[in-house]
């Protein structure tokens, strides 16, 4: 069998019955056996503080960057708030820069895909937007599409969380198609 990569997925939300979480669950669903999407929760983070990087870090930050570090790649599901991504998911992704006693920053060099969906008719098109421009100025190689900006999730999912609508479960299998090969391209497993 061809490689099988770990993706470390991030959702946004905090909220257990959130969109993002559906879309987060139901994409992991849709994926090939080539990827293992696993979520990395970040509820338990506290607020980033350098003071904080110090002996003894604290246990929540040294768990969730040893998660990420072990992982191939990363996936980010980003609802959007005020035009924007929410507080926890920005205070994840600055204890990921930071380097750790157990090494570099866990998400340095790691390929990304961003994806979310959002009550709203633009998805989450803003939100994704700042996100991208957060990744790049971290020199994170993020796949560059199809962009998954899920609108109207009430419509887009049924009461089993899974996608019932077939242009959004076609544009997430794109993704995840495109995702492998650039995780293939970028991170190659040793042979």
């Amino acid at each position: 069998m061809a490689d099988r990569y770990t993706v470390a997925a991030l959702c946004g939300s905090l909220r257990r019955e959130s969109w993002n979480r559906k879309l987060l669950a139901a994409t992991a669903s849709l994926a090939s056996p080539r990827l293992a999407i696993t979520e990395v929760p970040i509820r338990d983070l506290p607020h980033f503080d350098e003071d904080l990087e110090r002996e003894p870090w604290p246990a929540a930050v040294l768990a969730f960057g040893e998660a990420v570090r072990r992982a191939d790649a990363v996936m980010i599901v980003t609802p959007e708030y005020n035009a924007g991504i929410p507080g926890p998911l920005k205070n994840a992704i600055d204890w990921l820069s930071r380097a750790t006693p157990a090494g570099p920053a866990p998400i340095a060099g790691k390929p990304v895909a961003i994806l979310g969906t959002s009550p709203g008719m633009l998805g989450t098109a803003r939100a994704q937007s700042q996100l991208r421009l957060i990744l790049q100025n971290l020199s994170l190689p993020v796949l560059p599409g199809p962009n998954v900006f899920v609108s109207n999730a009430a419509a887009r999912f049924g009461a089993d969380g899974s996608i019932t609508d077939e242009a959004t479960r076609a544009m997430v299998e794109t993704m995840l198609d495109r995702f492998v090969a650039w995780i293939a391209q970028l991170a190659p497993k040793p042979a």
